[in-house]
């Protein structure tokens, strides 16, 4: 959501429960917002975090005793801060709505309606994110267009910039190459007046196309005449471009000496612009045309398609043909997919192992249509490689550029999204993203995933990873975090991000929590009947609490395998335990009599996390990775870490600090007493648990 450094929601709560306001950052969390919560309790509280610290978003009770709203409002609007205010309350009716809802309140959320409640929040903040960014990007705007300015006029190409065919700028070196003394004499003269008498009409029809939004030509040769008529042979390139918030075109005037061989320079540009491999344009080039096609899109509501397409199983193919015929085998691809392009359709290699295509004013169906066709033909005939010969399959990931996405970050991250959900899902399929019919494409994507993750259940295509847990104090015996993984097919991983919430949609989890526990125990079986005993930390979503059935089955298993459950950690993550305290007491109640401890994981987040403490006991505390990921230098992390760490020993409990990812950090952690360590830096996680805890 946010797209600052600080990717977590810094919230202030104005309520006098602090249960209901722990209830509220729950609610966020579950929802999979990041929260940062604050929350005063006095006036004088409220003006020292408005003023002190950074606040994305408040909600504000009302009616609330500590601080009323209207004091709220005022704080707010006193700060001179861009802080979005939403009221909090029981109900809603027209005297309330219209005696709230103004100034500096911007919307109310029912407090006993968490769905709507979410979707304020979200709003306000991707609101409040939307506006930082413009300011900015405005900010940016102004010192590039200072900087740009600044190098056109000092540069020796010369430069113009036209608009609807008229002078609106030029530098010095193309007044120079004209024999203009000033800009004045220059300005608003037409582009015409500038070309040789034999060339104006095709002059003009190139200037009537590109009003029309038609893509000028990378290169158009000409002869020019300059004030005092002489004539010479130039050349021109065009750019879309904006100045002083006017769409235009940057012209660049060459003269062409008579020595330079007009079809060799056109040559020699068209190598340049395409990879020497497949004969498809290179990455800079289309990034160029789509680049072009994304502003279009903005300007003028047009559409355009993008289609990013990888060949199924590459290393696979490539180990199966061999190394050496790496660039024949995206060759045979390109030559495959150009007989299904017509003219108007722009290829090219965008990686080593992938290749896009840009279809300019293309509607969803065409892109559509197209991408299918691809994806057809790609599976429908066996590929000849040198002596060898190969079936071929492609996974396409679309983007209908429009205006509600035009941007090319956005565009090439949606399709290498659908690239990698196609692959995900066995492959030779494709997933086009369109704006405009998200809904669809969207319960189409999640449809084919729940099916996936029913297979994979059946037939245990799930994977552990193992990341080692390294102990501070001295202690080598062997400690490892479990982390979940599916394989999409010939060693291809799919990390939990990608299907995890489809899961908890569709009332899969318990089903992936006994799969873990299971696998975990049997590993830890064999290890201990070994003679080498080793602890697995293991998560535990909040699914598996509505029953007894994981507990129950957790204890079998321990039985069946002869396993001791001193050796198996399961996790609970602190948010999740504030609402479901009362399951959550009787879970830890049921392992605890196999042997088994309980961990709570980003612990220290939320309000009082202490007081959580008060009603569960776990054995094990991991600090929430936030206060982790900028230890070094921020002081607040630092003495935050030091209290969790103070406090957990006090009450014997052992804690662990994740996401470790230098020295600096790992010094402060010994020096504040955390007994175990993960990260990055110490080790990643992998297949194996081959760590040397000695």
């Amino acid at each position: 959501m946010s797209k600052s450094n600080d990717p977590a929601l810094r919230l202030m709560l104005v309520d006098d429960s602090v249960e209901e306001a722990e209830g509220i950052v729950s609610g966020l969390r579950n929802a999979g917002i990041a929260v940062r919560p604050l929350r005063p309790t006095t006036a004088a509280e409220l003006t020292t975090m408005l003023v002190g610290q950074t606040v994305d978003l408040v909600l504000a009770s009302h009616p609330c005793s500590s601080i009323p709203l209207a004091d709220v409002q005022l704080q707010v609007t006193t700060s001179g801060k861009d802080i979005p205010l939403v009221a909090v309350i029981e109900h809603v009716d027209t005297d309330s709505f219209s005696e709230l809802l103004g100034g500096s309140v911007r919307a109310l959320a029912l407090r006993h309606k968490p769905p709507q409640l979410l979707a304020t929040v979200r709003r306000e903040w991707t609101d409040v994110e939307a506006r930082r960014a413009q300011r900015r990007l405005e900010a940016q705007v102004r010192e590039t267009e200072r900087r740009c300015d600044a190098l056109i006029e000092s540069s020796r190409e010369p430069i113009a910039y036209v608009h609807e065919g008229m002078h609106i700028r030029a530098n010095d070196a193309y007044l120079e190459m004209f024999g203009y003394e000033s800009f004045e004499d220059i300005e608003g003269m037409s582009l015409l007046d500038l070309v040789g008498t034999k060339y104006l009409d095709e002059f003009k029809q190139l200037l009537k196309s590109m009003s029309k939004g038609e893509a000028p030509p990378p290169r158009y040769e000409l002869e020019a005449r300059d004030i005092e008529g002489n004539a010479f042979p130039a050349v021109m390139e065009f750019t879309l471009a904006q100045y002083e918030g006017e769409a235009c075109q940057q012209v660049i005037f060459r003269r062409q000496e008579q020595a330079v061989d007009p079809e060799l320079a056109r040559k020699v540009e068209e190598l340049r612009q395409r990879d020497q491999v497949t004969g498809l344009l290179n990455r800079p080039t289309f990034l160029h045309a789509l680049e072009d096609a994304v502003a279009d899109a903005a300007q003028n509501g047009t559409q355009h398609g993008l289609l990013l397409i990888e060949p199924d199983h590459y290393q696979r193919l490539l180990h199966e043909i061999g190394l050496d015929s790496a660039d024949t085998i995206m060759a045979a691809i390109a030559e495959r997919l150009r007989s299904e392009l017509d003219e108007h359709a722009i290829a090219a290699r965008f990686s080593e192992n992938s290749l896009a295509v840009l279809l300019r004013n293309s509607d969803h169906d065409a892109t559509s249509t197209l991408a299918t066709r691809i994806c057809n033909t790609f599976a429908a005939e066996v590929f000849v490689i040198g002596q060898r010969s190969s079936v071929i399959t492609a996974s396409i990931g679309g983007v209908q550029v429009s205006e509600k996405n035009a941007s090319v970050s956005q565009v090439l991250a949606k399709a290498a999204a659908g690239v990698q959900s196609a692959a995900g899902v066995g492959g030779n399929r494709l997933e086009l993203f369109d704006p405009n019919a998200v809904d669809r494409a969207e319960a189409e994507r999640i449809q084919i995933w729940v099916q996936r993750l029913r297979d994979a259940l059946e037939q245990k295509q799930f994977s552990l990873y193992f990341q080692p847990v390294i102990n501070l104090q001295g202690d080598n015996h062997p400690v490892y975090d479990t982390f979940l993984r599916l394989d999409g097919g010939d060693g291809e991983l799919v990390s939990p991000g990608v299907f995890l919430q489809i899961a908890e949609d569709h009332g899969m989890l318990e089903q992936i929590d006994r799969y873990v526990a299971e696998r975990a125990i049997e590993l830890i079986a064999q290890r201990e009947h070994g003679g080498k005993p080793v602890t697995l930390l293991v998560k535990v979503s909040q699914a598996s609490l509505q029953n007894d059935s994981l507990s129950t089955f957790i204890g079998e298993q321990l039985a069946m395998r002869g396993a001791s459950g001193e050796y198996l950690a399961l996790q609970l993550q602190e948010a999740k335990v504030f609402t479901h305290l009362h399951a959550v007491q009787q879970f830890a109640a049921a392992v605890n009599q196999f042997g088994c401890r309980l961990g709570l994981e980003q612990f220290g987040a939320g309000l009082d996390s202490f007081q959580l403490l008060t009603h569960v006991q776990p054995q094990l505390l991991k600090i929430d990775r936030s206060f982790i990921e900028d230890l070094p230098k921020n002081a607040d992390s630092q003495q935050r870490v030091r209290d969790i760490a103070q406090k957990a020993r006090d009450l014997d409990i052992l804690t662990i600090a994740e996401f470790v990812q230098d020295a600096a950090s790992m010094s402060i952690l010994f020096s504040a007493g955390v007994d175990y360590v993960e990260g990055h830096f110490l080790a990643t996680a992998g297949p194996e648990m081959n760590y040397d805890f000695e």
